[in-house]
Parts: structure tokens; C-alpha cells; sequence
């Protein structure tokens, strides 16, 4: 009996062996699904940022680069003098804007480009300096009597030139679908702020083809997405009965929603008196177009585009009421963006089982 002993032990032992394995490898399971849980909670709060940080300067300064304070909006006099224009590096129908130098850093310098539309670009200031948040490019001065605006410079642009800065090699780590997809949040985020500020629902009205649209937003350099153009950004008032209509002029296409498309056919020409106003739900329909244009066609963008479906499906329907508001496509896209993260993590997990 003794003799045998020793070789019980051995068996026993044996048998123990797989088991303390299985045990190391479930808890290491349950601590990696831990980290998931909390990477995830994390990420879903930073997603839910505030509309102002609290880096932020209070109304009317700005705090720029390496800044340590705050500083007032720069006045016409300070403009004049401490602003050096660089060169011209766009021109839209209000704005003409240059690549300028402000004590040693870049800035954006925006003068009016013809007297006529001096309204526009007015009310396209104003828009700038009530509206700064998160979701604005940020202002640093203005002169109102000259016509220009000085805001924060960013290199890349607008978001028309996406998928050429993504092409660089250096950026290459860059171009995923997580990425790209967080680049849609960002634009469905800054259409739920507009949807919801603090002057009441307004409606991006620069918005009749993708390359307007895409032409109103900046690219920053840590790859998020501003803000650029308020100068068409109406107010809708439904307890005032205040609707909005884009423009003078007719719109066509599939891209602008069907209720800003001419209702009476080709039997009556178009006058702008006959056109039925609208609501922010122009902005919803777009969605999807835009959407699909910043997740590209990398790895993995179809499998966001099937799980944004309905979503998608519904921001499509022909009645603007039956669209879901900009804060139902936000929860989704955010829903969305978590599941795939984590079902992204699972394969790793069952390979270590």
C-alpha cells in the first residue's frame, strides 16, 4: 500500500494540473472581460463630453496653444497690428480666408469677399461667437467694421481632403474603420449640438451636395471633427410656427431632403413664395450620405454600415416627421460603436480559452 501511494499522489496531481489551468485561464477571462467592461464605461463617458470643456476660456477669450491664460478676442486695432497675412488657402462665396501669424502661431483670417453678402457674413459671426463649444472652430477675434474673423488654424483643412490625408503613409495606423467611424460620431454630434443650442434648433442650410457639406467642416489635427461655416444656419420655431427654407433658389437632387425639393412638378415653374418651408429634418436625411462618406471602404467599414441599417433606413424616410431626431442617430451610432469594440475584443478571448 505504501509503494502505491506515491503514484495516487502523482495521478492526483496530474489530475490537478489541467484543472488549475482551467481556473487561471477563467479568471484571467473574467478580468480581461473586467478591463473590457471598464475600457468601455470610460469610453462612452468620454464620448458624452460637455458641450463647453472646462478648459474652455469664458465668453468673449481664448486660450490658444502653449497659453497658459486666457486672452480677450483680439479688436479691430489688435487685428491690424499684430495679424500678418500669409496666403490665400481657400475662398468661398461669403468668406476669402488666409493662412495668417499671430505671435508666432498659425491663425485663420476670414474677410468678406463681396459687400452684397455682408448680411451672410454678419450673421455667420454672430453664430460663431454664441455657439463656442467642443463642436466650433474656435474664435479669436473679429472686426466687424473691416469684415473679418480670426479663428484657430488647422492644417489638414476641410473634411474634403479625408481621404487624401488618410493616404499618407504616415497616417496609415490612422485609416480604420475605428476611426473613421468616430469621425461620423463627431459629425452627428455637432448636428445634435446645432439641433439643441443654445439659440434653439438651427439647420445646417450649406448642406444641398457632399462637397458643400463636407466643405463647412475642419479636420483637426488629432483627427476630430469642427465646425467651420455658420453663415446659412437658420432658426426653427415651432411654437412660434417658424419654419425654414434654404435658399431662393430651387433644389434638386437626391442628396437634399424631399420636402426642399420643388413640390409642384414641372407644370409650375418655381417661385419662392409657393415653396413650403421646413424643419431641421433635412439635416437628419443627410446622415446616412455623410456617414457612408467617412467610413470609406476600409476593413471593417461594411460591418458598420450593416449594423447602422436601420438606423439609416429610418434618417431615409420620405416623411421628415417620421425621421428619428439627431440625439436617436447619436445614441445609436455611440450603441453601435460600443458593441463593435467589443465583439471586437471577444476572438482574442476565445483564442486564450
Amino acid at each position: 500500500m505504501d509503494k502505491k501511494l506515491p503514484y495516487v499522489k502523482k495521478e492526483l496531481f496530474q489530475r490537478e494540473i489541467p484543472s488549475l489551468l482551467l481556473v487561471l485561464l477563467l479568471l484571467a477571462v473574467l478580468l480581461l472581460n473586467l478591463l473590457l467592461y471598464m475600457y468601455l464605461n470610460n469610453f462612452s463617458v468620454a464620448t458624452r463630453q460637455p458641450d463647453v470643456d472646462s478648459s474652455f476660456c469664458p465668453f468673449g477669450y481664448f486660450r490658444l496653444g502653449p497659453m497658459k491664460n486666457c486672452s480677450p478676442w483680439l479688436s479691430c486695432e489688435a487685428i491690424n497690428r499684430e495679424v500678418r497675412k500669409l496666403k490665400c488657402v481657400g475662398e468661398g462665396a461669403v468668406k476669402k480666408v488666409f493662412l495668417s501669424e499671430w505671435k508666432e502661431n498659425k491663425v485663420s483670417l476670414s474677410q468678406l469677399t463681396s459687400s452684397e453678402l455682408k448680411e451672410d457674413f454678419l450673421h455667420g459671426l454672430n453664430m460663431l461667437k454664441s455657439l463656442q463649444s467642443n463642436y466650433v472652430v474656435r474664435l479669436l477675434g473679429y472686426c466687424e467694421q473691416q469684415f473679418t474673423i480670426l479663428t484657430e488654424y488647422h492644417p489638414f483643412g476641410s473634411l474634403k481632403n479625408l481621404n487624401e490625408v488618410l493616404d499618407r503613409p504616415r497616417y496609415k495606423g490612422v485609416n480604420t474603420w475605428h476611426r473613421r467611424f468616430m469621425l461620423a460620431i463627431d459629425y452627428v454630434s455637432i448636428i445634435h449640438y446645432l439641433h439643441n443650442s443654445p439659440l434653439g434648433t438651427l439647420v445646417m442650410c450649406d448642406s444641398n451636395d457632399l462637397d458643400k457639406v463636407l466643405s463647412q467642416y475642419l479636420l483637426t489635427s488629432d483627427f476630430h471633427v469642427l465646425v467651420n461655416d455658420l453663415d446659412a444656419l437658420p432658426l426653427v420655431n415651432r411654437s412660434a410656427g417658424r419654419l425654414v427654407k434654404c435658399g431662393h433658389r430651387e433644389l434638386q437632387g437626391e442628396f437634399v431632403a424631399p420636402e426642399q425639393v420643388w413640390p409642384f412638378g414641372d407644370e409650375m415653374p418655381f417661385e419662392d413664395d409657393l415653396m413650403p418651408p421646413y424643419d431641421e429634418k433635412t439635416d437628419i436625411w443627410k446622415i446616412p450620405d455623410v456617414s457612408s462618406f467617412f467610413l470609406g471602404h476600409v476593413e471593417g467599414s461594411d460591418i458598420v454600415r450593416f449594423h447602422l441599417f436601420d438606423i439609416h433606413t429610418a434618417c431615409k424616410k420620405k416623411n421628415a416627421a417620421e425621421r428619428p431626431s439627431a440625439e436617436e442617430v447619436l445614441d445609436t451610432y455611440r450603441n453601435v460603436l460600443t458593441l463593435l469594440l467589443r465583439e471586437a475584443a471577444i476572438p482574442g478571448t476565445r483564442e486564450m480559452l
